[in-house]
């Protein structure tokens, strides 16, 4: 029995292994990214990444279709993309297993929503489990392959960005050793979903459910912790965790399958207690249903519904006393969300912003347009919003100011949920101007490869999408391709394009500096000569992190100055400087 320390997503992967998972699909997308990342390393499982949530949902089916075990993971926003197979999906049930992996992110460290996917399974009636560490994640994974086959129905598995993130110990079992036999199985009742066809399924999602939630009540992954017997607390998940911790002497019904919810268990628990606490993370749903089963609780009128748990909030909830903090805890400097040195997208922003363009934005490292000193973006919805806000836009606009619309969108989230977008534009001749930002990977989940950087998920070659013949199939007549490391030229590139009466393209492309294929330049940093520096402070106005201001004493009005462990040498900077002050060292 090896024991070793997972973080959840690796505990998810490795899960995957021992399962006998053959496919796994993923978009990346934070907190899920790292388990398709970590599945990779098992030589036995196809993994690799689709060009959105709902085609690797749709891979999985297909896998499973074919007998196959298989998994599929998604950030919690991703699961909107997927629903429409999802909801389906619940009708058609599975032939190998197919267990979906959605990532919550409350607090929303790096999302646009704090959504709780719990709600998801709920409404597409499919059941969901809820870990609460690392050995739970691998558990829970592993059952749920097993009751995803014996009750016929895909599984969600509900992780956290803690859940996802954290480490703890975990006992690794033994893989299977014989992969499910796959192969082409004609079944068109189960599988095709006309609606004849799925009037018959329906009545048979319910009552799977009923058998779901009696089979949960005798399983040990819902369990009764006993403490002193005066309070009763019903909880899950990482929620779980800060119960326990805040209230050690409770008695605890831990929850591990949060849909269906055990209900008999849940009845015999709720009638030792004149007062039960439910302590959930974000929304009230177990909460609301076991109200609605007739038993009075205490939920969201003292548990927080808005952000993360913590052991200090839920002592604050309760009035209790608080932990002395850390040492060393209060007092650190902030460090606001930035692009890093050398970016490709600072100067675009740089110059839409001087153009006074109106930027509808979109989902990834360029998001970070909006902060100051760029300040160049003006709305940021989801993946792929960007274009379809743009054409709305233009829609209800003066042509004066349809002229200063522009939509920017990354190589991958245009392939994303772009493409329809960019369609619809030319289809209904809006003349809105979109800038795909195309740094050659998927920059903020970590650097993942797309079908525009030309390399798979291993680190193969493979069909490289050219983003200026996409464009034109299309119908968009202009698109223009520029280096924005050249400030001029994107920025008249850009003014050019804005002023077209017709929908246009601007693709600027240069690779991320984090990038981890060889196509990288390496350039020397630049440095500040004080003696002609004007104190003019316009190199500041690029956010770079590398660029530093030195204040002055007496009569100096300081300088500014190059950390040249952090420049990479693009020169933008000497770019905006209109005095000559930066130069290359040698």
């Amino acid at each position: 029995m090896q024991k070793t320390v997972l973080s959840g997503n690796e505990a998810f992967a490795r899960a995957a292994y021992e399962a006998g998972v053959q496919v796994a699909s993923a978009y990346p997308g934070t907190p899920s990214t790292e388990i398709l990342e970590n599945i990779h390393q098992y030589e036995r499982i196809d993994a690799s990444w689709a060009p959105n949530e709902k085609v690797a949902l749709e891979v999985g089916i297909g896998a499973c279709m074919g007998g196959a075990r298989a998994l599929v993971t998604m950030k919690h926003v991703g699961v909107n993309v997927a629903a429409d197979p999802l909801f389906t999906l619940s009708y058609t049930g599975v032939r190998g297993g197919l267990v979906l992996v959605a990532a919550d992110d409350p607090e929303m460290h790096s999302s646009q929503n704090e959504q709780d996917s719990r709600h998801y399974a709920r409404a597409a009636k499919v059941p969901m489990f809820d870990p609460a560490d690392s050995q739970e994640a691998l558990d829970f994974t592993r059952l749920a392959f097993a009751a995803s086959e014996e009750f016929d129905t895909p599984i969600m598995m509900r992780s956290t960005t803690r859940i996802s993130h954290s480490k703890s110990v975990v006992t690794l079992g033994e893989p299977v050793e014989v992969l499910p036999a796959t192969g082409l199985t004609r079944d068109a009742k189960k599988f095709v979903m006309l609606p004849g066809n799925a009037r018959i399924r329906h009545p048979f999602v319910e009552d799977r459910l009923e058998r779901m939630a009696e089979w949960a009540c005798d399983q040990s992954f819902n369990r009764i912790e006993t403490g002193q017997g005066e309070i009763g607390i019903i909880t899950a998940g990482v929620a779980y965790q800060y119960a326990r911790e805040v209230f050690p002497d409770a008695d605890i019904l831990k929850l591990g399958l949060v849909h269906p919810l055990p209900k008999r268990l849940i009845r015999e628990f709720a009638a030792r207690y004149q007062t039960l606490y439910v302590i959930e993370e974000l929304d009230p749903v177990i909460e609301e249903q076991v109200r609605a089963m007739g038993i009075d609780v205490v939920g969201k009128e003292r548990v927080p519904i808005c952000g993360e748990l913590t052991p200090g909030r839920l002592r604050k909830a309760f009035d209790l006393p608080m932990e002395t903090p850390l040492a060393g805890e209060e007092g650190l400097p902030p460090r606001p969300p930035n692009m890093c040195p050398g970016c490709p997208h600072r100067g675009v922003f740089h110059a839409l912003n001087r153009l006074k363009a109106f930027v509808t934005g979109d989902i990834g490292c360029y998001t970070l347009g909006f902060m100051p000193p760029l300040s160049a973006m003006d709305t940021c919805i989801c993946m792929g919003a960007s274009i379809g806000n743009a054409t709305g836009l233009s829609k209800v606009l003066e042509a004066e100011d349809q002229q200063k619309v522009v939509a920017v969108i990354g190589d991958s989230t245009f392939l994303h949920t772009g493409v329809n977008g960019l369609m619809d534009m030319v289809y209904n001749q809006s003349p809105a101007t979109v800038i795909i930002l195309d740094n050659s990977t998927t920059g903020m989940t970590g650097r993942q490869d797309n079908p525009s950087t030309g390399y798979t998920l291993s680190g193969e070659k493979t069909y490289q999408v050219d983003l200026e013949a996409l464009c034109r199939s299309l119908g968009v007549t202009s698109v223009r391709t520029v280096d924005p490391y050249q400030m001029d030229e994107t920025r008249q590139t850009i003014r050019e394009e804005m002023a077209r009466p017709e929908t246009s393209v601007v693709i600027t492309r240069r690779p991320c500096v984090l990038i981890k294929h060889d196509v990288l330049e390496n350039k020397p940093p630049l440095f500040v000569d004080a003696e002609k520096c004007t104190a003019c402070k316009a190199c500041l106005k690029l956010g770079c992190p590398a660029i530093e201001w030195e204040p002055g004493e007496g009569e100096s009005k300081g300088y500014a100055k190059v950390d040249r462990m952090l420049c990479t040498g693009c020169g933008i900077c000497e770019q905006v400087c209109k005095f000559g002050a930066f130069g290359v060292c040698s």
